[in-house]
C-alpha cells in the first residue's frame, strides 16, 4: 500500500497524532470524567470510521450530526454509544431505536413518537436532552417548565433519559462570563431536576473550549471536537495547557514547469501580470478539492522546504505557483499545501488567516475527490477513496 498510487493530490492522516491528541487532553480532565468524540462531518473531513476506531481506546461514546452518520459507524462496526447531536426526523426512530443510536430530544412533540414507536417494538429507546443556556440553537429552557418538561418526558414508557447537555456559544474566548453563565444555568437547572426527583446519568457540557479552559465544567462527561484533530478552538484558549499536532495534511506534484516572461497575465481575469521573467508551475488542486479560491495571489504552497506564492487565481482543479527561486523544480516534485516541508509549515489556521477563512469550515471543506492516507508509526495502515469503494 503506497501513497504514490494517488498522482494528483491525497490528505495523509496521522492517527499517532490523533491517539497524541486524546492522550493530551485525558491528561488535562480528571480520571473519572468520560470522553464522548465528536465526529460528525466525516470527523471534520478526517473519515468518522478510521478516526473512530483511532480513539476508540479513549472515549465512551461517539457524537455525530445525523442518522446516516450514525449508521455508517454502525455498519463498519462501531459498537459504542452514537449520540446524534441534532434533529432527528421521526421517520428515522425505528432505525434509531434498533441500532441503539441515542436522539436529541427537547420538546414532547420529538418524545412522544418515539415512546410510542419503543413501546411498539418492545424496546427502550435511551435519549440525551438538550438544554438550551444561551446558543439558542436547540435545546428546552433552564427553567421550571424545562423541568417540568424533563418530568414528563421521563414518565413517557419506553424512554430513559441517558443524558442532558448543552453548548457553549462562546467558551473559546478569552473573557469566560459568557461561558460561566451557560454553565451556572446548566447547574441550576440540575438543581430543578433534583426536586422533581430526576437523577440523569450522563451530564456533559464542555466542548473542545472547555475542556482546555475550563475544568469546572467538565462534569462526568465532555465532548472533544476540533481538538480530536490537533486544531484549536481559537489563539484565545491556553494552548500551552493541551499540546496538540495536526492530523490532516494535504499533499500534491507539479504537473508542468514553464518560463514566462515580464508583462504576462496568469490564470483568470489576468489578475496576476509578471513583472520579470519567472518559472511558473502548476498544481493540479484546485477549489474544486476544497482548497480555497479566496487564496488566489494571497497564499503559498511548500516546495523544496521553500514557499513559493500562489500566482493568480486558483482554478477549480489546478493553481500556479512561482518557482523562479526555488532550484530543482520538475514534474513531479511534491507540493505541500497543508503540513510540513523541512522547517517550514503550513497549518489549517494560516491558511484561515491568510483567506480570512474559518478553520472548522476549511478543513471540513477538503472534498470527497481527494483520497485520505493513514498512517500509523510513519507507514501506510489505510485508504480511504471514493472513486475506489
Amino acid at each position: 500500500m503506497n501513497h504514490r498510487q494517488y498522482t494528483r493530490v491525497y490528505a495523509p492522516v496521522d492517527l499517532d497524532a490523533i491517539r497524541f491528541n486524546m492522550e493530551s487532553m485525558r491528561r488535562n480532565i480528571d480520571k473519572s470524567t468520560g470522553m464522548i468524540g465528536v465526529i460528525k462531518t466525516d470527523a471534520y473531513g478526517h473519515g468518522s470510521v478510521p478516526v473512530a476506531e483511532a480513539i476508540e481506546d479513549y472515549v465512551d461514546g461517539y457524537a455525530v450530526a445525523t442518522i446516516e452518520e450514525a449508521m455508517l459507524l454502525r455498519r463498519n462496526g462501531i459498537k459504542k454509544m452514537i449520540l446524534i447531536l441534532g434533529v432527528t426526523h421521526p421517520s428515522a426512530y425505528q432505525e434509531l431505536i434498533e441500532n441503539e443510536i441515542r436522539p436529541t430530544i427537547f420538546t414532547m412533540e420529538q418524545a412522544k413518537p418515539l415512546s410510542d414507536l419503543a413501546v411498539s417494538m418492545e424496546k427502550t429507546a435511551r435519549i440525551h436532552l438538550a438544554l438550551d443556556t444561551g446558543m439558542r440553537r436547540i435545546g428546552m429552557e433552564a427553567d421550571e417548565s424545562g423541568a417540568d418538561l424533563t418530568a414528563e418526558i421521563g414518565n413517557l414508557p419506553g424512554i430513559e433519559i441517558e443524558g442532558l447537555f448543552t453548548h457553549f456559544s462562546r467558551a473559546d474566548e478569552e473573557e469566560k462570563t459568557s461561558a460561566m453563565t451557560q454553565l451556572n444555568r446548566y447547574l441550576h437547572f440540575t438543581d430543578l431536576l433534583k426536586e422533581r426527583g430526576i437523577e440523569i446519568p450522563m451530564k456533559h457540557c464542555s466542548n473542545s473550549a472547555g475542556i482546555i479552559d475550563l475544568p469546572q465544567a467538565n462534569l462526568n462527561y465532555v465532548r472533544a471536537g476540533i481538538t480530536i484533530y490537533g486544531m484549536y478552538p481559537s489563539d484565545e484558549v491556553q494552548k500551552d495547557r493541551v499540546p496538540l499536532r495536526p492530523a490532516l495534511g494535504l499533499k500534491s506534484f507539479v504537473t508542468y514547469v514553464k518560463e514566462i516572461g515580464p508583462g504576462e497575465e496568469i490564470s483568470y481575469g489576468g489578475t496576476y501580470v509578471t513583472e520579470r521573467t519567472m518559472h511558473v508551475a502548476t498544481v493540479p488542486v484546485g477549489y474544486g478539492d476544497g482548497y480555497p479560491r479566496s487564496l488566489s495571489n494571497r497564499g503559498y504552497v511548500l516546495v523544496n522546504g521553500r514557499r513559493a506564492s500562489i500566482l493568480g487565481r486558483v482554478c477549480m482543479d489546478q493553481l500556479m505557483i512561482d518557482v523562479t527561486d526555488i532550484p530543482g523544480v520538475c514534474v513531479d516534485t511534491p507540493v505541500t499545501l497543508i503540513g510540513k516541508d523541512g522547517k517550514e509549515e503550513i497549518t489549517m489556521e494560516k491558511l484561515a488567516e491568510l483567506c480570512g477563512g474559518f478553520h472548522y469550515e476549511m478543513v471540513c471543506d477538503i472534498g470527497k475527490r481527494v483520497p485520505r492516507v493513514y498512517y500509523r508509526g510513519g507507514q501506510v495502515v489505510g485508504t480511504m477513496d471514493c472513486f475506489k469503494e
